[in-house]
Protein backbone atom coordinates (compact mmCIF):
# COMPACT_ATOMS: atom_id res chain seq x y z
CA UNK A 1 0.00 0.00 0.00
CA UNK A 2 1.71 3.23 -0.88
CA UNK A 3 2.14 5.92 1.50
CA UNK A 4 -0.79 8.12 0.74
CA UNK A 5 -3.36 5.31 0.76
CA UNK A 6 -1.93 3.98 4.27
CA UNK A 7 -2.09 7.60 5.64
CA UNK A 8 -5.81 7.30 4.48
CA UNK A 9 -6.66 5.04 7.55
CA UNK A 10 -6.32 5.54 11.30
CA UNK A 11 -4.38 2.56 13.16
CA UNK A 12 -6.89 0.17 14.23
CA UNK A 13 -8.13 0.38 17.91
CA UNK A 14 -10.28 2.37 20.01
CA UNK A 15 -9.95 6.42 19.07
CA UNK A 16 -11.84 9.05 21.51
CA UNK A 17 -12.84 11.42 18.41
CA UNK A 18 -15.17 14.18 18.88
CA UNK A 19 -17.92 13.53 16.01
CA UNK A 20 -17.52 16.08 13.76
CA UNK A 21 -13.87 14.48 13.21
CA UNK A 22 -15.45 10.91 13.15
CA UNK A 23 -17.61 11.53 10.32
CA UNK A 24 -14.46 13.31 9.03
CA UNK A 25 -12.35 10.02 9.13
CA UNK A 26 -15.39 7.92 7.63
CA UNK A 27 -15.33 9.88 4.87
CA UNK A 28 -11.65 9.65 4.29
CA UNK A 29 -11.99 5.71 4.83
CA UNK A 30 -14.58 5.58 2.19
CA UNK A 31 -12.40 7.37 -0.23
CA UNK A 32 -13.12 11.23 -0.13
CA UNK A 33 -10.51 13.53 -2.15
CA UNK A 34 -12.11 16.47 -2.61
CA UNK A 35 -14.31 18.68 0.69
CA UNK A 36 -15.72 22.33 -0.64
CA UNK A 37 -16.93 24.23 2.43
CA UNK A 38 -17.12 27.26 3.80
CA UNK A 39 -17.04 27.49 7.99
CA UNK A 40 -20.31 27.59 9.92
CA UNK A 41 -20.46 26.61 13.52
CA UNK A 42 -21.36 23.75 14.53
CA UNK A 43 -19.88 21.88 11.96
CA UNK A 44 -16.89 24.07 11.45
CA UNK A 45 -14.15 21.61 13.15
CA UNK A 46 -15.19 19.16 9.94
CA UNK A 47 -13.14 22.14 7.02
CA UNK A 48 -10.80 22.49 9.62
CA UNK A 49 -9.52 18.67 10.04
CA UNK A 50 -9.80 18.10 6.59
CA UNK A 51 -7.49 20.96 5.55
CA UNK A 52 -4.86 18.91 7.71
CA UNK A 53 -5.77 15.18 6.57
CA UNK A 54 -6.66 15.76 2.67
CA UNK A 55 -3.70 16.80 2.01
CA UNK A 56 -1.96 13.56 3.22
CA UNK A 57 -3.53 11.30 1.03
CA UNK A 58 -3.24 13.30 -2.33
CA UNK A 59 -6.86 15.13 -1.60
CA UNK A 60 -8.06 18.53 -1.50
CA UNK A 61 -9.77 20.75 0.82
CA UNK A 62 -10.93 23.91 -0.13
CA UNK A 63 -12.56 27.15 1.66
CA UNK A 64 -14.79 28.30 -0.82
CA UNK A 65 -15.99 32.57 -0.41
CA UNK A 66 -19.58 30.96 0.45
CA UNK A 67 -21.75 27.84 0.22
CA UNK A 68 -22.81 28.54 -2.99
CA UNK A 69 -19.67 28.20 -4.14
CA UNK A 70 -18.55 25.03 -2.01
CA UNK A 71 -21.39 23.16 -3.44
CA UNK A 72 -20.80 23.91 -6.74
CA UNK A 73 -16.93 23.17 -6.48
CA UNK A 74 -18.15 19.48 -5.11
CA UNK A 75 -20.23 18.64 -8.12
CA UNK A 76 -17.69 19.62 -10.13
CA UNK A 77 -15.35 17.54 -8.49
CA UNK A 78 -17.02 15.12 -8.37
CA UNK A 79 -17.51 15.01 -12.36
CA UNK A 80 -13.91 14.76 -12.64
CA UNK A 81 -13.90 11.35 -11.06
CA UNK A 82 -13.27 12.27 -7.22
CA UNK A 83 -15.23 11.35 -4.15
CA UNK A 84 -16.34 14.66 -3.16
CA UNK A 85 -18.45 16.13 0.05
CA UNK A 86 -19.19 19.51 1.73
CA UNK A 87 -20.47 20.02 5.68
CA UNK A 88 -22.71 22.79 6.56
CA UNK A 89 -26.26 23.77 8.65
CA UNK A 90 -29.17 24.50 8.50
CA UNK A 91 -28.48 28.24 6.90
CA UNK A 92 -25.59 26.71 4.26
CA UNK A 93 -27.68 24.08 3.24
CA UNK A 94 -30.74 26.98 2.57
CA UNK A 95 -27.92 28.42 0.05
CA UNK A 96 -27.05 25.31 -1.60
CA UNK A 97 -30.73 24.04 -2.27
CA UNK A 98 -30.67 24.94 -6.32
CA UNK A 99 -27.33 22.99 -7.21
CA UNK A 100 -28.55 20.00 -4.79
CA UNK A 101 -31.56 20.12 -7.10
CA UNK A 102 -28.63 20.20 -10.11
CA UNK A 103 -26.95 17.37 -9.07
CA UNK A 104 -30.25 15.25 -8.82
CA UNK A 105 -31.05 16.22 -12.36
CA UNK A 106 -27.67 15.40 -13.68
CA UNK A 107 -27.33 12.31 -11.09
CA UNK A 108 -24.28 13.60 -9.87
CA UNK A 109 -22.84 11.51 -6.64
CA UNK A 110 -21.87 13.24 -3.87
CA UNK A 111 -22.20 13.43 0.15
CA UNK A 112 -23.81 16.43 2.07
CA UNK A 113 -23.11 16.49 6.19
CA UNK A 114 -25.63 19.14 7.81
CA UNK A 115 -24.40 19.53 11.05
CA UNK A 116 -28.12 21.31 12.33
CA UNK A 117 -28.32 23.96 14.77
CA UNK A 118 -31.78 26.10 15.89
CA UNK A 119 -33.49 27.84 13.53
CA UNK A 120 -34.89 29.38 11.58
CA UNK A 121 -32.74 32.05 10.57
CA UNK A 122 -29.68 32.69 12.21
CA UNK A 123 -31.05 31.20 15.79
CA UNK A 124 -29.05 30.01 18.66
CA UNK A 125 -26.05 28.57 16.78
CA UNK A 126 -25.06 25.60 19.32
CA UNK A 127 -28.50 23.97 19.74
CA UNK A 128 -29.41 21.20 18.37
CA UNK A 129 -32.32 20.85 16.46
CA UNK A 130 -33.48 18.65 13.71
CA UNK A 131 -35.57 21.18 12.29
CA UNK A 132 -34.06 20.75 9.18
CA UNK A 133 -35.32 17.03 8.45
CA UNK A 134 -37.82 18.19 5.67
CA UNK A 135 -35.09 20.80 3.74
CA UNK A 136 -32.81 17.84 3.55
CA UNK A 137 -36.16 15.86 1.52
CA UNK A 138 -36.98 18.62 -0.36
CA UNK A 139 -33.86 20.43 -1.16
CA UNK A 140 -34.60 22.08 -4.21
CA UNK A 141 -36.75 22.74 -7.07
CA UNK A 142 -38.42 19.60 -8.74
CA UNK A 143 -39.44 16.01 -7.85
CA UNK A 144 -36.67 13.95 -6.84
CA UNK A 145 -35.48 11.70 -4.03
CA UNK A 146 -32.68 11.82 -1.86
CA UNK A 147 -31.26 9.50 0.90
CA UNK A 148 -30.81 10.59 4.80
CA UNK A 149 -28.94 8.71 7.25
CA UNK A 150 -29.43 9.56 10.98
CA UNK A 151 -26.59 8.81 13.21
CA UNK A 152 -27.02 8.41 16.87
CA UNK A 153 -23.27 7.88 18.03
CA UNK A 154 -19.43 8.68 17.30
CA UNK A 155 -19.44 5.27 15.89
CA UNK A 156 -22.41 5.47 13.76
CA UNK A 157 -20.89 9.33 11.87
CA UNK A 158 -18.10 7.07 11.13
CA UNK A 159 -19.96 3.86 9.64
CA UNK A 160 -22.65 5.60 8.27
CA UNK A 161 -20.80 8.07 6.47
CA UNK A 162 -19.04 5.13 4.82
CA UNK A 163 -22.56 3.94 4.01
CA UNK A 164 -23.48 7.49 2.80
CA UNK A 165 -20.70 7.22 0.21
CA UNK A 166 -21.61 3.86 -0.78
CA UNK A 167 -25.16 4.81 -1.62
CA UNK A 168 -24.28 7.79 -3.52
CA UNK A 169 -22.33 5.70 -6.01
CA UNK A 170 -24.97 3.13 -6.47
CA UNK A 171 -27.88 5.46 -6.55
CA UNK A 172 -26.32 8.94 -8.23
CA UNK A 173 -28.67 10.83 -6.08
CA UNK A 174 -27.71 13.56 -2.56
CA UNK A 175 -27.28 11.64 0.22
CA UNK A 176 -27.30 13.45 3.63
CA UNK A 177 -25.82 12.58 6.88
CA UNK A 178 -28.05 13.84 9.64
CA UNK A 179 -25.98 15.41 12.43
CA UNK A 180 -26.67 18.22 15.06
CA UNK A 181 -25.18 20.32 17.26
CA UNK A 182 -24.21 17.95 20.33
CA UNK A 183 -24.15 15.02 18.34
CA UNK A 184 -20.94 16.95 16.10
CA UNK A 185 -19.54 17.95 19.49
CA UNK A 186 -19.87 14.89 20.81
CA UNK A 187 -17.03 12.79 22.38
CA UNK A 188 -16.94 8.94 22.32
CA UNK A 189 -14.78 6.16 21.47
CA UNK A 190 -14.78 4.83 17.93
CA UNK A 191 -13.85 1.85 17.26
CA UNK A 192 -11.32 1.85 13.82
CA UNK A 193 -11.59 -1.18 12.06
CA UNK A 194 -8.37 -3.08 10.23
CA UNK A 195 -7.60 -1.45 6.72
CA UNK A 196 -8.83 -4.87 4.91
CA UNK A 197 -11.79 -4.91 6.71
CA UNK A 198 -12.38 -0.95 5.77
CA UNK A 199 -11.94 -1.75 2.20
CA UNK A 200 -14.07 -4.60 2.07
CA UNK A 201 -17.07 -2.06 3.04
CA UNK A 202 -15.98 0.56 0.44
CA UNK A 203 -17.33 1.28 -3.32
CA UNK A 204 -15.24 2.36 -5.16
CA UNK A 205 -15.87 4.73 -8.43
CA UNK A 206 -15.91 2.64 -11.11
CA UNK A 207 -15.21 3.72 -14.71
CA UNK A 208 -17.38 2.94 -17.46
CA UNK A 209 -16.37 -0.07 -19.47
CA UNK A 210 -18.37 0.67 -22.24
CA UNK A 211 -19.56 4.19 -22.24
CA UNK A 212 -21.92 3.54 -25.18
CA UNK A 213 -24.10 2.03 -22.98
CA UNK A 214 -23.85 4.05 -19.66
CA UNK A 215 -26.65 5.70 -20.12
CA UNK A 216 -29.02 2.81 -20.38
CA UNK A 217 -31.10 2.59 -17.51
CA UNK A 218 -33.31 -0.03 -18.13
CA UNK A 219 -32.51 -3.81 -17.95
CA UNK A 220 -34.91 -5.09 -20.78
CA UNK A 221 -34.48 -8.55 -19.37
CA UNK A 222 -35.30 -7.72 -15.85
CA UNK A 223 -37.96 -4.54 -16.64
CA UNK A 224 -35.37 -2.77 -13.69
CA UNK A 225 -34.08 0.35 -13.64
CA UNK A 226 -30.19 -0.21 -13.15
CA UNK A 227 -28.52 2.93 -12.21
CA UNK A 228 -25.39 4.03 -14.83
CA UNK A 229 -21.82 5.02 -13.68
CA UNK A 230 -20.64 8.88 -14.05
CA UNK A 231 -19.49 10.23 -16.73
CA UNK A 232 -15.62 11.36 -16.30
CA UNK A 233 -15.13 14.83 -17.68
CA UNK A 234 -11.98 15.45 -19.37
CA UNK A 235 -11.68 11.63 -20.23
CA UNK A 236 -12.88 9.07 -22.52
CA UNK A 237 -15.22 8.13 -20.23
CA UNK A 238 -17.65 11.30 -20.84
CA UNK A 239 -20.38 11.72 -23.31
CA UNK A 240 -19.66 14.46 -26.23
CA UNK A 241 -22.63 16.17 -25.24
CA UNK A 242 -23.31 16.09 -21.08
CA UNK A 243 -26.61 18.61 -21.08
CA UNK A 244 -28.27 19.24 -18.02
CA UNK A 245 -32.13 19.08 -19.76
CA UNK A 246 -34.20 16.43 -18.23
CA UNK A 247 -32.92 13.19 -20.40
CA UNK A 248 -34.79 9.66 -21.10
CA UNK A 249 -32.92 5.95 -20.32
CA UNK A 250 -30.02 6.73 -23.04
CA UNK A 251 -29.31 9.89 -21.41
CA UNK A 252 -30.36 11.87 -24.20
CA UNK A 253 -32.90 14.86 -23.91
CA UNK A 254 -36.69 13.97 -23.76
CA UNK A 255 -40.10 16.20 -24.30
CA UNK A 256 -41.89 13.44 -22.09
CA UNK A 257 -40.68 15.01 -18.14
CA UNK A 258 -43.38 12.38 -16.74
CA UNK A 259 -40.69 9.47 -18.28
CA UNK A 260 -37.57 11.80 -16.54
CA UNK A 261 -39.28 11.88 -13.29
CA UNK A 262 -40.46 8.63 -13.21
CA UNK A 263 -36.81 7.48 -13.46
CA UNK A 264 -35.32 9.91 -10.93
CA UNK A 265 -37.84 8.70 -8.04
CA UNK A 266 -38.41 5.06 -9.12
CA UNK A 267 -34.12 4.02 -9.11
CA UNK A 268 -34.59 5.04 -5.13
CA UNK A 269 -38.02 3.66 -4.43
CA UNK A 270 -37.73 0.13 -5.88
CA UNK A 271 -34.58 -0.11 -4.45
CA UNK A 272 -36.24 0.55 -0.70
CA UNK A 273 -35.70 -2.57 1.10
CA UNK A 274 -31.66 -2.34 0.43
CA UNK A 275 -31.57 1.53 1.06
CA UNK A 276 -33.81 1.58 3.93
CA UNK A 277 -31.96 0.79 7.02
CA UNK A 278 -33.45 0.12 10.75
CA UNK A 279 -33.42 -1.77 13.85
CA UNK A 280 -35.37 -3.00 16.61
CA UNK A 281 -35.08 -3.34 20.30
CA UNK A 282 -37.70 -5.56 22.82
CA UNK A 283 -40.07 -5.17 19.93
CA UNK A 284 -40.98 -8.65 19.42
CA UNK A 285 -43.66 -8.44 22.43
CA UNK A 286 -44.46 -4.83 22.70
CA UNK A 287 -47.81 -3.24 22.98
CA UNK A 288 -46.74 0.21 22.49
CA UNK A 289 -44.07 1.37 20.12
CA UNK A 290 -41.46 4.20 20.00
CA UNK A 291 -40.47 5.62 16.32
CA UNK A 292 -37.02 7.55 17.05
CA UNK A 293 -34.15 8.49 15.10
CA UNK A 294 -30.79 10.14 16.11
CA UNK A 295 -29.53 11.48 19.44
CA UNK A 296 -33.68 10.34 21.11
CA UNK A 297 -33.24 7.12 20.75
CA UNK A 298 -30.47 6.96 22.86
CA UNK A 299 -32.87 8.09 25.65
CA UNK A 300 -35.56 6.02 24.86
CA UNK A 301 -33.50 3.16 25.23
CA UNK A 302 -33.54 3.64 29.20
CA UNK A 303 -37.09 4.58 28.79
CA UNK A 304 -37.93 0.96 27.52
CA UNK A 305 -35.85 -0.44 30.17
CA UNK A 306 -37.12 1.40 33.34
CA UNK A 307 -41.00 0.50 31.53
CA UNK A 308 -39.92 -3.20 31.26
CA UNK A 309 -39.20 -3.02 35.04
CA UNK A 310 -42.57 -2.18 35.54
CA UNK A 311 -43.94 -4.69 33.60
CA UNK A 312 -45.30 -2.47 30.67
CA UNK A 313 -44.71 -4.00 27.03
CA UNK A 314 -42.55 -1.04 24.86
CA UNK A 315 -40.58 -1.54 22.54
CA UNK A 316 -38.24 0.31 20.11
CA UNK A 317 -38.25 0.79 16.11
CA UNK A 318 -35.58 3.07 15.34
CA UNK A 319 -35.27 4.83 11.68
CA UNK A 320 -31.39 4.93 10.89
CA UNK A 321 -32.68 5.98 6.71
CA UNK A 322 -35.23 8.09 7.34
CA UNK A 323 -35.40 9.54 3.93
CA UNK A 324 -36.55 7.67 1.82
CA UNK A 325 -39.56 6.74 4.60
CA UNK A 326 -40.04 3.04 4.84
CA UNK A 327 -43.57 2.65 4.77
CA UNK A 328 -44.51 -0.38 5.10
CA UNK A 329 -41.26 -1.13 7.75
CA UNK A 330 -43.32 1.51 9.95
CA UNK A 331 -46.68 -0.26 9.13
CA UNK A 332 -45.81 -3.86 10.02
CA UNK A 333 -44.12 -2.17 13.28
CA UNK A 334 -47.45 -0.51 14.59
CA UNK A 335 -49.81 -2.85 13.27
CA UNK A 336 -52.12 -4.05 16.20
CA UNK A 337 -50.10 -1.77 18.71
CA UNK A 338 -52.21 0.24 21.71
CA UNK A 339 -49.93 3.38 20.98
CA UNK A 340 -47.07 4.90 19.08
CA UNK A 341 -44.89 7.35 20.75
CA UNK A 342 -42.48 9.43 18.64
CA UNK A 343 -40.07 11.64 20.47
CA UNK A 344 -38.31 13.82 18.34
CA UNK A 345 -35.96 16.71 18.41
CA UNK A 346 -38.23 19.43 16.59
CA UNK A 347 -41.58 21.29 17.50
CA UNK A 348 -43.35 19.97 15.09
CA UNK A 349 -42.90 16.30 14.35
CA UNK A 350 -41.43 16.74 11.29
CA UNK A 351 -41.20 12.26 11.23
CA UNK A 352 -44.47 11.68 13.52
CA UNK A 353 -46.64 13.22 11.07
CA UNK A 354 -45.09 10.33 8.55
CA UNK A 355 -45.28 7.66 10.80
CA UNK A 356 -49.54 9.19 11.06
CA UNK A 357 -49.58 8.88 7.27
CA UNK A 358 -49.24 5.47 7.62
CA UNK A 359 -50.59 4.55 11.03
CA UNK A 360 -54.63 3.32 11.26
CA UNK A 361 -56.33 5.88 12.28
CA UNK A 362 -58.04 4.06 15.56
CA UNK A 363 -53.74 4.07 16.90
CA UNK A 364 -52.54 6.86 18.55
CA UNK A 365 -49.54 8.58 17.77
CA UNK A 366 -48.18 10.69 20.46
CA UNK A 367 -45.71 13.18 20.14
CA UNK A 368 -42.87 14.00 22.19
CA UNK A 369 -41.18 17.50 21.17
CA UNK A 370 -38.42 18.88 22.02
CA UNK A 371 -36.32 21.97 20.82
CA UNK A 372 -32.09 22.78 21.72
CA UNK A 373 -32.73 20.15 24.04
CA UNK A 374 -31.99 16.28 24.67
CA UNK A 375 -35.13 14.29 25.85
CA UNK A 376 -34.21 12.78 29.10
CA UNK A 377 -35.71 9.59 29.61
CA UNK A 378 -38.42 9.75 32.24
CA UNK A 379 -39.62 12.55 29.78
CA UNK A 380 -40.31 9.53 27.49
CA UNK A 381 -41.49 7.09 30.76
CA UNK A 382 -43.97 9.57 31.63
CA UNK A 383 -46.19 9.34 28.32
CA UNK A 384 -44.94 5.51 28.35
CA UNK A 385 -47.18 5.29 32.05
CA UNK A 386 -49.98 7.79 30.71
CA UNK A 387 -50.74 4.92 27.58
CA UNK A 388 -50.33 2.15 29.22
CA UNK A 389 -53.04 3.12 32.09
Amino acid sequence: MDIENSKRFLPEGKHLMMGNIAMSEGAIAAGLKFFGGYPITPSTEVIEHLAVRLPQIGGVCMQMEDEIASINSVIGASLVGAKAMTATSGPGLSLMTETISMAANLEIPFVFCDVQRNGPGTGYVTEPHHNDIGLMRFAGNGEFQVITLAPMSCQELYDLTITAFNFAETYRCPVFIMSDAYLGHLHEVVNIPQQEEVLKRVIDRELPNDFTKKFSYKDENLGKYVIPKPPIIGTDYCPGMFLSQPHNYEGLPTPKPLQFIEMMIDKITSNIDKISLTSTYKLDDAEIVIIAYGLPVRTSYRAVDLARKEGIKVGIFRLITIWPFPDEKVKEAVKDVKAVIVPELNYTGIIAEQVERVTELSTPVIRIPKACEIHHPHDILKVIKEVAN
